[in-house]
């Protein structure tokens, strides 16, 4: 084993280390929540990786998400995400997909060559079509719901979507997985409710009409409870 693994294989046991290494996961969406689950993926022993994301880091992403700092305004988020995970891992085999997953391409990137999927996005068509497509390819997903207007960190939990209270994201995807014969999908949610005043509207391009006020904890530990599904699924 690497000797930067060594601190994780006194608790997942060299079995479990290895079961990580010869996992390959899907991350879509690298935003506050999918840039840090891809780092706690990475920092956990994961082998193999494929991100996707065609958004560059925007001066707005500064206060929630990983890649943003003052220095990469501007930049890819996919390099400069890439960049720290093969940095946390040289030996990571790392797949980088430059771009925004249009609601056809959903349907395309999912395939049975991953252990788990994590859907990151925050346009509800994309998603949508997301975990429509693991479900009918019978690929595990975990799918993160809305972490904008909240701010009780005690409040985020893991819970099929049938559960899901005081989410309107989760309201609005589980209403459209009915129609399509899906009822549990496995999700990242928070039951607080959410503060309707920090709601903006937006033009409406990448499928995104809205947006809420977000601080800078919460998408981050959207991003944790999904790894740790992730990770304690694989190492069972």
């Amino acid at each position: 084993m690497a000797e930067w693994t060594e601190r994780a294989e006194l608790l997942f046991k060299k079995e479990g280390i290895e079961k990580l290494q010869n996992a390959h996961i899907l991350i879509v969406g690298l935003g506050g929540v999918g840039s840090f689950a891809a780092e706690f993926l990475a920092r956990a022993g994961v082998g193999s990786l494929t991100i996707v994301d065609g958004d560059v880091v925007d001066i707005t992403n500064i206060n929630r998400q990983l890649p943003a700092l003052h220095s990469t305004v501007g930049q890819p988020k996919i390099e400069v995400v890439g960049n720290r995970l093969m940095d946390i891992n040289p030996e990571l085999k790392l797949i980088k997909v430059q771009e925004f997953l249009s609601p056809e391409r959903a349907f395309e990137i999912v395939s049975t060559d991953y252990d788990y999927v994590l859907d990151c996005i925050d346009s509800v068509t994309p998603k949508l079509n997301l975990i429509i497509a693991a479900k009918r390819k019978r690929v595990k997903i975990i799918s993160s719901m809305g972490a904008g207007g909240k701010m009780e960190a005690s409040k985020v939990k893991v819970a099929d979507i049938s559960k899901t209270v005081n989410c309107f994201f989760a309201k609005t995807i589980r209403k459209r997985l009915k129609k399509e014969k899906i009822d549990k999908v496995k999700v990242v949610f928070s039951s607080e409710i959410q503060d309707d005043s920090s709601l903006k509207m937006t033009d409406g391009s990448n499928f995104k009409r809205s947006f809420y006020g977000t601080n800078s904890y919460m998408p981050g530990l959207f991003g944790l409870y999904a790894a740790e599904t992730v990770i304690r699924h694989l190492i069972k």
